[in-house]
């Protein structure tokens, strides 16, 4: 079970993450690491946590973010992600670029 620390809204999130996981095939250990970290994270972004890394209140939130890091291989993101990222940030000339332009437009 989650951390006493954490409030039952956190407990909630950590449990809804934790199922989602599940879902998509991963075993109990790697789900409940996901789920932990993300409410750890949210819990800094938040000003709960006592501890925070900069990386943790300085990204963008893991709501919003959705997958956007969720790649499989050395390819990395897409570019359809990596041009949404960019039409995201309002980036010119987006879509004359090609993946590795976008890569570096979005500053990845």
């Amino acid at each position: 079970m989650p951390q006493r620390a954490w409030s039952k809204k956190r407990e909630r999130q950590y449990e809804h993450i934790k199922e989602g996981v599940l879902e998509r095939g991963e075993d109990e250990d790697t789900a409940e690491e996901i789920a932990a970290r993300t409410v750890n994270k949210e819990r800094a972004r938040a000003g709960e946590a006592k501890e925070s890394s900069r990386t943790s209140t300085d990204d963008i939130s893991s709501g919003h973010r959705g997958g956007l890091r969720s790649h499989q291989g050395s390819g990395g993101r897409t570019r359809d992600q990596l041009y949404n990222e960019a039409k995201h940030k309002g980036i010119k000339g987006r879509s004359k670029m090609n993946k590795a332009q976008l890569e570096k437009a979005v500053g990845r």
